[in-house]
């Protein structure tokens, strides 16, 4: 039978899946695997069952293979055991799941390999339960979450009554009733974000919060509860997450609990009532409106819950509260509200009219008037959404247009995430992959799915916008701010020490030097009028950064060197958003504040309409900096604009980060796509020039190696570049062509040299890059430049292995004459070539001793040399590269995370040590190009603006810089744990 997307009339609730099934998505391309899948499934036991149940049900078997056909992980799982299926075709989902549930909690094996088995076992069936009711119109979205999360309750469930009969029998706890564990246990276990709400998604982590009460907990006097309820925390999360035969149940984070950066995994009621009387942040507040108690104890959270009712659910905020909410809001409309909006590749949740903007819509606004009407303290989001209709606070055609976008992107999500149950949220960048997606919602028509996706984001975005323009005015007036006169008003000190600046007599002193002139960005009227107009919004955004002084010193320095002002503060103006980002710059990003106060032209690109759209790819930045040179007059111009243009285009790939337009990771491949197009021009203007005084070697040719950081695309804001120059020429060539002739090793020597100068000496215009050419063959032992063949026999006799571990990042970036394909064929043959594990082994681990020896560092900040930080995780990839590069070649990359997901699809990463490494090298590069892009020199979180600390744990994905930096430790022990388990113990060199 062949898949369809026709609907039909909505049967019998009650009845079978198999009966029930109104829409079958078209097939996908891969319909004859899933037909023979299938075929294999009917011919082992339990296939007549199989046969049976799809001959009752006319749909069932295209719906089966529709789904089959676009989800590899359903077509994996739909056939493996026939009886299953059977069962699931014959069943109401509605039962099937009950049962599911119910089963777990009531019969849950008594002992930890059944119960993982169990638990495992239950969510793959409920998962393909779920996926065919969603798939085939049986279940609408809240009736999909329901079910994914009843599956995630009982499982959590199913997990605290096995660990707490255990620790009954052991006699650690004495349970008022063996039978019903989790009574009276004192164990809490609270649901958070969208387990909490009933809304998980198809491949959701779930977050939890673990408590326990010490005057319920029924342990001997002398216990130590604490370690107690820390160990069965432990041992639940293993039950749920860890990776067995059967595969896993649910990834469990339980980092929403206080303070997880100073807390153990399960923190006692007490504590954490103090936390959140005096301590708790407002994010925590948002956090808390979805929590439930799901297992163990529910009566005991069900209190807890209420006593902390105040914290969540003021009846009057305070002004600090409301600015916090507000100013969490602003920023995110800041960072995500000029964005074009895109379909392909856009994150469905986190970005632009996504599905957090519609959460955080209700959410801030439940904590606003939640506190005084509690029929606004729902945990569901469209629920939330009728209650603010019927109070008042929200239009019932912005709430329809919500909710709307709400069902239609909780279902394109599930369907993102059914084709390989992973937690992801992105749609695919490709129009086949965008179809697959399509077809699972019934949509066969590419360009129809994508333009109703794009039209849904629209709406979302603009009354997400709405939204931030009506509170905008909630803050009412500053308070006084007069800068006339040569005397300070004494209310505008106080208005400014208010709103946060220590020395406010610096700022009015600055600020009537504006308003007089004396700056030439403010001597015309026009200027000085605009710049009185934004001068309120200008200071408070300035202060909201956290770093008021030194935010506005930076501006005021920044406004001194400009030549003029008024397109600047016009602006201004007219973009509070721009506004706000400027202010981020100043206030927390040191680096980039200092670069605009020496060069105020970098800021040009920003004030253009185009900047907040696509970011330049490669052809685009070779056309722009093809008009910027095009007006050179002479090389020295030639030089000269290239920095202009570098230095404009660097700054803006860091302002892209910090605004929101491109992801720290993206800048990496952002900045090392710039150096690649200014390399390729100037070595074209440089050999050019040397051809005016030289002439030609004949048949030279020239191939530049990008190495390091730039090789594998994974540059930051302070990167040097890592060069190497090869080069060929004709056999019998024995010197150039022109008036003052060179040999060809000279010749291509000082090719080299003017390379260097070109993008290294300072010129009027400063520098472009530090360049570095030591990783040539024999480092500064060996020529500058060196012929192709004498590279590739040194690679093959005389190259050390940390030699061949930095050609693994070895890629060219500009060549002439075919040059380019020879170098790479030498670099994939050298990595290829086969090796002496142990011997391999032995170099490496050597050469990590030695780097820590020489560089080490305690500091988990510094990243890149501290144990278990970047270098171990690139060793790692390099090595696995050198390894089994020759027989998976797939596996080799330039880029460090690229080689890694590849070593791990191909078999020779271990899954356990891939989820360490890939995690961390991302966490390692993100963290690494925010502090790069913002500061010089060591961080030192003590020392640094709060501002600045917000976009370092925004990096990093914590809700703190201590949290941050627990993470971080975390992450670097399991790192050097993998080092050690795959390369070899580190020892510390002696002497």
């Amino acid at each position: 039978m062949e898949p369809t997307s026709t609907d039909k009339p909505r049967s019998d609730a009650a009845g079978p899946l198999g009966a029930r099934i109104r829409r079958v998505p078209e097939a996908g391309p891969d319909l004859a695997l899933a037909r023979s899948d299938l075929a294999d499934g009917l011919a082992r036991d339990g296939g007549d069952a199989l046969r049976e149940a799809l001959s009752a049900a006319p749909d069932a078997e295209a719906l089966v293979l529709a789904a089959a056909s676009d989800s590899p992980y359903l077509r994996e799982h739909l056939f493996r055991k026939p009886e299953r299926l059977a069962r699931i075709i014959g069943q109401a989902p509605e039962a099937r799941i009950a049962a599911l549930a119910a089963d777990l909690v009531a019969t849950i094996p008594p002992d930890e390999a059944g119960a993982m088995r169990m638990v495992r076992q239950a969510k793959q069936e409920a998962a393909l339960v779920i996926a065919l009711a969603d798939l085939g119109g049986i279940w609408d979205v809240p009736a999909v979450t329901r079910a994914l999360t009843t599956i995630a309750d009982a499982s959590v469930r199913a997990g605290a009554r096995f660990i707490l009969r255990a620790a009954h029998t052991a006699g650690k706890l004495t349970l008022p009733d063996p039978d019903d564990p989790e009574t009276g246990s004192g164990w809490i276990i609270i649901a958070m974000g969208k387990h909490g709400a009933f809304e998980l998604n198809y491949s959701s982590d779930i977050d939890l919060i673990v408590f326990y009460d010490r005057d319920i907990a029924p342990a001997p006097e002398d216990a130590d509860v604490a370690t107690l309820f820390v160990r069965m925390t432990r041992q639940l999360v293993k039950i749920l997450q860890e990776r067995t035969a059967d595969g896993y149940a649910f990834r469990t984070d339980l980092r929403l609990r206080p303070d997880p950066g100073a807390t153990a995994i399960a923190v006692s009621v007490l504590a954490a009532l103090q936390y959140y009387g005096s301590m708790g942040q407002n994010w925590e507040r948002a956090a808390m409106i979805k929590a439930r108690p799901c297992a163990g104890d529910v009566t005991a959270g069900e209190q807890f819950l209420k006593e902390i009712a105040p914290f969540v659910w003021r009846k009057y905020l305070d002004y600090a509260a409301i600015r916090d909410i507000h100013s969490i809001k602003r920023q995110i409309h800041a960072h995500k509200g000029h964005g074009k909006v895109a379909v392909y590749g856009h994150n469905v949740k986190l970005g632009r009219g996504g599905i957090r903007e519609i959460e955080f819509f209700v959410q801030t606004q439940q904590l606003i008037a939640g506190g005084r009407n509690p029929d606004l303290r729902g945990r569901g989001t469209i629920a939330m959404l009728d209650a603010l209709v019927a109070h008042g606070w929200l239009e019932a055609a912005t709430r329809d247009d919500l909710a709307e976008a709400y069902g239609y992107l909780r279902a394109v999500e599930h369907r993102i995430q059914m084709v390989a149950d992973e937690q992801t949220h992105t749609l695919p960048d490709t129009p086949s992959g965008l179809a697959r997606i399509g077809r699972m919602m019934g949509e066969p028509d590419v360009e129809a799915f994508a333009a109703g996706l794009e039209r849904r984001f629209h709406t979302v975005s603009a009354h997400y916008a709405d939204l931030f323009e009506e509170e905008a005015s909630l803050a009412g007036s500053l308070g006084n701010l007069i800068f006339t006169g040569d005397e300070d008003d004494p209310d505008t000190l106080a208005t400014l020490a208010g709103l946060g600046y220590q020395r406010p007599q610096e700022v009015t002193r600055a600020v009537r030097a504006w308003h007089f002139g004396r700056y030439a960005a403010t001597r015309s009227t026009r200027a000085r009028e605009i710049l009185t107009e934004i001068t309120p919004n200008l200071l408070q955004a300035l202060a909201e950064t956290d770093a008021a002084d030194a935010a506005f010193i930076a501006f005021d320095t920044f406004l001194k060197n400009m030549p003029a002002g008024v397109q600047l503060f016009s602006m201004l103006s007219e973009n509070r958003a721009l506004l706000s980002l400027v202010a981020t710059i100043m206030g927390t990003a040191p680096r980039l504040a200092g670069i605009v106060g020496r060069r105020p032209h970098v800021m040009d690109a920003v004030l253009e309409p185009a900047f907040f759209g696509t970011v330049p790819d490669a052809a685009e930045l070779d056309r722009r900096l093809d008009v910027t040179l095009g007006e050179s007059r002479a090389y020295e111009e030639v030089l000269d604009r290239a920095r202009i243009f570098g230095q404009e285009q660097m700054f803006l790939i860091g302002v892209r980060v910090l605004s929101g337009t491109i992801t720290a990771r993206q800048a990496g491949a952002a900045f090392a796509r710039l150096a690649d197009v200014i390399l390729s021009r100037l070595l074209a203007a440089t050999l050019h020039e040397l051809e005016k005084a030289h002439g030609r070697v004949p048949g030279g040719r020239v191939a530049l190696i990008a190495m390091g950081k730039l090789g594998g695309r994974e540059m930051t804001a302070a990167s040097d570049l890592d060069l190497i120059l090869l080069y060929d020429h004709d056999p019998e060539a024995s010197a150039s062509d022109g008036p003052r002739p060179l040999a060809p090793s000279q010749y291509f020597a000082r090719a080299t040299q003017r390379l260097v100068t070109a993008l290294s000496a300072p010129t009027a215009e400063g520098k472009l890059y530090e360049v570095d050419f030591r990783l040539r063959p024999s480092g500064n032992a060996g020529p500058l430049a060196t012929r192709v063949d004498a590279f590739a026999r040194y690679q093959r006799q005389d190259a050390w292995t940390w030699e061949h571990m930095a050609l693994t990042r070895a890629r060219v970036v500009a060549a002439t004459g075919g040059l380019g394909e020879e170098v790479e064929a030498v670099i994939r043959e050298t990595i290829a070539r086969p090796r002496d594990r142990e011997v391999i082994l032995a170099d490496v681990t050597d050469m990590r001793a030695r780097i820590e020896q020489e560089k080490g560092s305690s500091d988990p900040w510094d990243m890149k040399v501290a144990p278990g930080g970047l270098i171990d995780v690139e060793f790692i990839a390099q090595t696995l590269q050198l390894l089994h590069g020759g027989t998976h070649p797939k596996i080799v990359s330039t880029n460090t995370e690229a080689a890694l997901v590849m070593a791990e699809r191909a078999g020779v990463l271990a899954r356990a040590d891939g989820e360490v490494l890939i995690p961390a090298i991302r966490l390692y590069n993100d963290l690494t190009q925010v502090l790069r892009l913002s500061i010089t020199g060591r961080f030192k979180p003590a020392d640094a603006p709060k501002g600045f600390l917000a976009l370092v744990t925004q990096a990093g994905g914590m809700p703190s810089v201590e949290t941050l930096q627990t993470h971080l430790k975390e992450t670097q022990a399991s790192v050097r744990a993998a080092f050690e388990r795959l390369i070899g113990t580190v020892e510390r060199k002696k002497g």
